[in-house]
């Protein structure tokens, strides 16, 4: 009797190929991750608020506080939308 998996049939290369996508990705992830991190630090240095546009409400009650920003929200959806456009039409 043996401990060691079997590798028979067509496919049993694929966790390899498996663990490779999941590394790039990751290192997807990591590199977006950096360049947002980036762009947060630069936009925090200029004279940009994200967060306190006009159009952000702001309820202050006497027990709460509630944040809605919904400026910033669409700001942000659509500079997401334009970037992930571009990237899509560049990797055709």
């Amino acid at each position: 009797m043996s401990l060691t998996p079997r590798q028979s049939g067509k496919n049993s290369g694929n966790n390899i190929g498996l663990g490779m996508e999941l590394g790039k990705l990751l290192i997807y992830l990591g590199l977006a991750l950096t360049v947002a991190g980036i762009i947060v630090v630069l936009l925090a240095r200029t004279d940009v608020h994200l967060g306190r546009l006009p159009g952000d409400f702001i309820y202050r009650g006497k027990n709460a506080t509630v944040y809605f920003p919904l400026v910033t929200s669409v700001l942000v959806s659509v500079v997401l939308s334009v970037v992930l456009y571009l990237v899509s039409r560049w990797r055709k």
